[in-house]
């Protein structure tokens, strides 16, 4: 479950050994810090999406964040028949690629349940970004899935 956590939010699964492993040394170093009134798995989860945060806070100092301009309102994901056919694998590979700010704010929001103005707080933002960095994100999942629908649809023509 952690792992998929990490996954969720690294761009890649080798980062997302790394935030793994350091999350379990964060837990294990204050194990007894945890009150033991909810459950040690929801505990273990905060810590897990607080080191990917940090993590990629730290990556954000390091490298200039990609910016999307000139992007397209599209439609909202929908659970039509691209998604349906697709595998989580193939989900996750997709959310790994979108620009590190816009994978957090998606997994916060739509994966976690975060709202904007807690994503806002968590990432040092406003909850106006929290809010356009995920309709974006959405927009470029969106746009990911049309283009392996296209190239489907493509081959499928060529088979025929």
């Amino acid at each position: 479950m952690m792992k998929g956590i990490c996954l969720r939010y690294a761009s890649s699964e080798m980062e997302a050994e790394d935030v793994l492993q350091e999350s379990f040394l964060r837990a294990f170093k204050n194990l007894d810090s945890w009150s033991g009134k909810g459950s040690l798995g929801d505990w273990m989860r905060m810590i897990t999406v607080n080191m990917a945060l940090e993590q990629y806070r730290k990556n954000k100092t390091q490298k200039i964040m990609a910016v999307v301009y000139d992007m397209k309102e599209a439609n909202p994901l929908t659970e039509d028949s691209a998604i349906e056919k697709m595998g989580l694998e193939d989900l996750l590979k997709k959310i790994q690629k979108l620009p590190a700010g816009f994978r957090n704010v998606f997994n916060l929001y739509a994966v976690e349940g975060y709202n904007h103005a807690e994503i806002g707080e968590l990432m040092g933002t406003s909850e106006g970004t929290s809010k356009s960095q995920y309709s974006r994100a959405r927009v470029l999942l969106r746009q990911m899935i049309d283009e392996d629908v296209a190239k489907e649809n493509k081959n499928l023509n060529y088979a025929n």
